[in-house]
């Protein structure tokens, strides 16, 4: 198999961190696709452009929280 012509997903773990997937596999345990396929080094692009906060959810979640009190 032709590794350049291989579809990748871009996927999301718990926290919504991302990552790139082959699109003929079953996503990995706790993962969930983003929507986007496309090949590698286009996956690769879309991360970047959308990732511009890296910290996990949960951190997230609980500085919202605590600006809230």
């Amino acid at each position: 198999m032709d590794d350049d012509a291989q579809t990748y997903l871009v996927v999301l773990n718990d926290e919504e961190h991302p990552s790139i997937w082959p699109a003929d596999r079953d996503f990995p345990p706790g993962c969930r696709g983003d929507g986007f396929s496309c090949l590698e080094a286009d996956c690769l692009a879309r991360i970047d452009e959308v990732w511009t906060d890296m910290r996990p959810l949960s951190l997230r979640g609980s500085m919202e929280l605590a600006a809230g009190s």
